[in-house]
Order: C-alpha cells, then structure tokens, then sequence
C-alpha cells in the first residue's frame, strides 16, 4: 500500500513557512565520525632529481607554503566486529620551501613531496545491498565500467597544514630510505622525475607539520524530509560591466587596511589603563 506524501500545511496557514508535504529522498547518512588533530614530526620531504640538486647545495632551508595534494583511502570492515570498518589513508602534500645557497644570495624556491599514513576505526553500519546507476561514484574497473561496493563511503575534509618546524640535515644512509609508491596523479604536479635510490645525496630536508582533518564514514539511504517551499534565490544577479571604472566604484572603500581593526570594536574602555 502506497504512503500518502502529502499533508496540509500546519494551522490551515499557506506560504514559506508552513510545512507542506513530506517528500523521500535519497541522500548520504553519516553513521560516523571523528576530528584528529595530528602533529607529524620530521617528516622527510622527497624532491625530484632537479629538486635534489638545490637541496644538496643548500646551507638552510625555510618553508613557504604546505598544500595537501590528495588523499588515497582504502575501506575495509573490521574482523569480529560487525558494522565497524577500518579507514586506511595516505595524505601526499606538496611542500614549497626556499632554498638558500649562500648567506648573501636570494632564496631559490624549490618544491618537494611528503606522505603521511593513519588509519582510524568507525561504525558504518551494515548493507548488503548493490546499487546500480548511471553515474556511479565506484572506482572503475579493468573492463572499464563501474563496480557496486557493499561498503560505506569513506571521506575526508583537511585544510592546508601548519608548518611547525623545517631543517636541512645530513643525509645518511644508515637512516634508510622511505618506501614511498608516488602515483602517477601526484608525480604529474611536480617537474622532473623522483629518483628511487640516489646515494649520492648529500642533504635531506625534515619537516614537522600540523594537519586538522575529519574522517566521516556514510551510505547512501532513502530518508522522508518535509517540505516548506522551493528555494527560489531572492538576489538578483548582478550584471558585469566592460567600463573598469564602473567596477571599481562598486568596490568599497577598504578601510581596515588604512585603520587596522581591534581585537574587540564593540567594546569600550571604562577606565584608562595605567602604566
């Protein structure tokens, strides 16, 4: 028997405000989620044979700027502990550094790769069910088209890491190396090639970073939403001109950066402070 989606509005009333119908929807759920706040000592930067060649002329190094490039994840259930799923990910960052080749010379900037693995634990739920569509968020397969997975969607927010700490230090390699599978979508944002093994080095560069991030697990379900109204935007566009001048009159005049704003405007001093 089919459910009847449509209801009166609420008091008899009509307009935006007033519920309307109840519609189903198909949506992500989160069934779980977790924020970390990781600080990532001596993390060491891996640099192209270009790259390579600055840094082992370098006397110091200071960072500039540290990107998060992309994040590969991969999503399995956990053993005897059903609806649980371990997220396992692996962050590649972009580290833009400037090179100094000599105390009195302008730096060189130089751009190099560091990876960072974690895995978390959290409660997807269970399903059994394979979905088909015609746009599918899978990962194709090797005859090209796309496969249904039974498991929960793994996702991951970030923004850009701080940097707490970067050093120049003597490459010794007694360290041993990194193993790092750069994949070809990573190794394409950077110029020149990674070598594999490079004993003739003669500098690594260490960084320490602080990297905010939150993990959610979710599955695509069916949930009734009501509703009130369509959204319709109630701001007009607004046209762009080709007269420079017209645009630069509609911007305001910055005032904050003639008079830099307080900690707290809004609040006034009763009593002058003493000295």
């Amino acid at each position: 028997m089919a459910a009847d989606n449509s209801f009166a509005p609420l008091g008899g009333g009509s307009g935006s405000n007033c519920f309307k119908e109840a519609v189903c929807i198909d949506t992500g759920r989160i069934y779980d989620s977790c924020s970390d706040k990781d600080c990532l000592e001596d993390l060491r930067v891996t640099f192209t044979d270009a790259g390579q060649q600055i840094i082992d002329q370098a006397i110091s190094v200071k960072s500039r700027h540290i990107t998060v490039l992309n994040v590969f994840m991969d999503v399995e259930p956990v053993p005897f502990n059903t609806g649980f799923y371990s997220v396992d990910m692996t962050f590649f960052f972009r580290v833009e550094l400037e090179a100094y080749l000599s105390p009195m010379c302008s730096p060189t900037p130089v751009c190099g790769l560091a990876t960072f693995s974690k895995k978390v634990i959290l409660y997807g739920s269970e399903g059994s069910v394979k979905t088909f569509s015609s746009v599918m968020w899978g990962m194709p397969d090797e005859s090209g088209g796309n496969f249904p997975a039974n498991l929960p969607l793994a996702r991951v927010q970030v923004v850009d890491p701080i940097c707490l700490a970067c050093r120049l230090c003597e490459y010794s390699p007694c360290c041993g190396e990194p193993i790092v599978n750069i994949p070809d979508r990573i190794a394409a944002a950077f110029e020149g090639n990674f070598a594999a093994n490079n004993d003739n080095r003669s500098n690594v560069v260490l960084i320490t970073i602080g990297l905010f991030s939150i993990v959610q697990l979710e599955r695509e379900v069916q949930m009734m939403v009501p509703i009130y109204d369509f959204s319709i935007p109630d701001k007009e566009c607004t046209t762009t001109t080709d007269d420079p001048c017209e645009l630069f009159k509609q911007i305001k005049f910055p005032v904050n950066e003639f008079f830099p704003p307080r900690l707290d405007p809004d609040a006034c001093d009763e009593t002058p402070p003493t000295v």
